[in-house]
């Protein structure tokens, strides 16, 4: 099975150590969100992976093959698309992909398939004969990101792949690179803006002065962090009566008000929590609002940073 294993990857530029000594493993399927502030080594991390950038220690292994040793092997295997990326005026969108094609060595009696199956999945088929500069921001990453694809990698490097782009386009680009995992292949995405990684991404990592703080598997960070549930009540017969019940109940483990509604943090599954709201209501309390709180992306990143740059 095809899959990424990053081993102790170190970069060092004199005496700054941009990149300390990363070490995660994906497999086929995975979205993984590398997040980190600018300046903390994401691009340098992408870079290395991508056999720009020859690390200083480490390597990365990708479907057997290892990068620092076979290089030439490994880039076949990889999509790189860059922050800042080149567009040549006057071509057309298909001349592009075609020279990128050729570049990619692709067999010329497949290219002209290859190059509209990418434009029918980047959904530019309608822009196939429109000169690239006269597309939009989001249609242009939408174009660089059909050229990643054109030689079907099995790793995709996009670095900050959203930045730039309107409301839509970014909306447009989630639902994009979620189609893009649902055909088994790993996908890195690095951001510094949380809202647009939080929807698509199953696995994340978060950077920080060069280190990797943590990684891994979303829904069992959130709850590592966030053991217990944030409950927020409001009750229509006040709020401290409500406050006396909950902390009677053995599954609440502390109460608090805030602007009239009482917060509650809750230990349970989802089954103790219906309970809970149902034991609420026979006892008589008349309830309003009764939500659960959860930990995003943005409450991860700020709890396990420090605000501190290379």
């Amino acid at each position: 099975m095809a899959m990424l294993e990053v081993r102790n990857l170190r970069k060092e530029f004199g005496q700054l150590v941009a990149v300390k000594d990363l070490s995660f493993t994906l497999q086929p399927g995975d979205i993984f969100g590398y997040i980190g502030p600018n300046g903390a080594g994401k691009t340098t991390t992408l870079r290395m992976l991508a056999t720009l950038l020859e690390p200083t220690s480490g390597t990365a292994i990708i479907n057997g093959v290892d990068i620092v040793k076979e290089p030439e092997a490994a880039r076949p295997l990889i999509g790189f698309m860059p922050d800042f990326f080149g567009l040549y005026e006057g071509i057309t969108a298909y001349e592009y992909l075609a020279f990128f094609a050729e570049a990619y060595g692709i067999p010329p009696a497949e290219r002209r398939q290859v190059i509209e199956n990418v434009l029918e999945l980047t959904d530019l088929t309608v822009k196939r004969d429109a000169n690239v500069e006269t597309l939009s921001r989001g249609m242009q990453q939408r174009l660089c990101l059909a050229k990643t694809l054109l030689h079907d990698p099995l790793l995709l490097l996009l670095d900050e792949p959203a930045s730039g782009l309107d409301p839509r386009a970014r909306a447009e680009l989630k639902e994009l690179l979620k189609e893009i995992g649902a055909m088994g292949k790993i996908v890195i995405v690095s951001s510094h803006i949380l809202p647009e990684l939080s929807d698509f991404c199953n696995k994340i990592g978060i950077i920080e002065k060069g280190e990797l703080l943590l990684w891994g598997d979303v829904e069992t960070i959130l709850r590592q962090l966030q053991p217990a549930k944030l409950l927020t009540i409001r009750c229509l017969d006040g709020a401290e009566k409500l406050v006396e019940w909950l902390n009677r109940q053995p599954e609440i483990v502390s109460t608090q008000i805030v602007n009239g509604a009482v917060q509650a943090q809750f230990v349970g599954d989802d089954e103790a929590q219906a309970d809970l709201l149902r034991r609420l209501i026979l006892d008589g309390h008349r309830i309003a609002t009764f939500t659960e709180m959860t930990m995003d992306l943005e409450d991860v990143f700020l709890r396990v940073t420090k605000g501190e740059v290379a």
